[in-house]
């Protein structure tokens, strides 16, 4: 009889363990339930917000257009970018055409006799810079060198049988410069009596001069970074 009670009392204590560890289990899924449902109303509300900022951000971004459309049709900034071109232009940063001339320099085809430098007969980097000098002082506006734009910082240095320009541009003969400006004016300074292409000449250095109603000089295109040099402001400037 005490060993049958035994029997019964475990498959009590089994049954109550049992429930137990269902209503466990079924209270945990329906938290993890609830926590999902919740996760998932959160993101969506997430996305909805991300939804709503995009439309606005959007929005702003056309009111920004709309008004630089609006401002792009004002005069001021007409004169604005007339004045912006005319700076460029000056710098050498915009391409130019217009009446002017081209200067075809080539070595003498003439052998140096014995005794005679070789080095005279070639052109070097202080010829085209006369030559450049020259154009300069009768009126040029715009200069290149082999499609080479020349601006203020612009140097011109012998390597050798080369030049180099704008620090890196390496221009071997023969030098077309091409320059834009009164070619009368231009061509007289170039041709008078004991100038640099008469001196030139004496050596065999070949030079010809060619009117060119429409020359078009390149931009710049080098370096333009100052490293030291800042701009100065009047004094109760910005």
């Amino acid at each position: 009889m005490a060993k049958f009670r035994f029997h019964w009392a475990l498959i009590l204590i089994g049954l109550v363990l049992g429930l137990m560890l269902s209503t466990q289990f079924r209270v945990q899924q329906e938290k993890v339930q609830a926590a999902t449902v919740k996760r998932v109303e959160q993101l969506a509300l997430n996305v909805e917000t991300a939804r709503q900022e995009r439309d606005a951000l959007r929005a702003r971004v056309q009111e920004l257009r709309d008004e630089l459309d609006q401002a792009a049709e004002e005069v001021q900034l007409g004169e604005l970018r007339s004045q912006l071109d005319h700076v460029r232009m000056q710098a050498g940063l915009l391409s130019v055409t217009g009446p002017g001339i081209e200067v075809v320099l080539s070595d003498s085809p003439t052998p140096a006799q014995p005794g005679q430098s070789p080095n005279l007969f070639v052109l070097h980097d202080e010829d085209l810079l006369k030559v450049v000098n020259e154009l300069r002082a009768s009126g040029a506006e715009a200069i290149a060198i082999n499609s080479e734009r020349l601006v203020a910082t612009s140097e011109i240095r012998c390597i050798g049988p080369a030049v180099v320009i704008n620090r890196d541009r390496r221009l071997a003969p023969p030098y077309t410069i091409t320059a834009i400006g009164d070619p009368d004016t231009m061509i007289a300074a170039l041709e008078m009596r004991d100038g640099v292409l008469a001196t030139l000449k004496v050596w065999g250095i070949q030079a010809t001069i060619r009117r060119v109603p429409e020359a078009v000089v390149p931009a710049y295109t080098g370096k333009t970074t100052f490293n030291y040099a800042v701009p100065v402001f009047e004094e109760g400037g910005s």
